[in-house]
């Protein structure tokens, strides 16, 4: 069985296009592109700072229970 890539396929021709999670410019999917799926360095540090900061957050409760109380103790105290 021969494993030959196929030229003519349309991934090989083009490279896929993606947006910028932070800005939305249209960045290609390839090695040449070193912050993917960010255009830039400084995207790419506004959205680790978003997450740093928990301005993102991925909704569930915490794993750790101890987690889950400090959180619970701290709604208590600002509510």
């Amino acid at each position: 069985m021969s494993h030959k890539k196929n030229i003519d396929s349309p991934l090989t021709t083009s490279p896929i296009k993606v947006n910028c999670p932070t800005c939305k410019k249209s960045v290609a999917w390839n090695e040449q592109s070193s912050f993917r799926p960010f255009c830039s360095k400084r995207c790419q540090q506004i959205d680790f700072g978003e997450w740093a900061t928990e301005s993102f957050s991925i909704p569930g409760s915490p794993a750790d229970p101890e987690l889950a109380l400090n959180t619970a103790e701290e709604d208590q105290v600002q509510h």
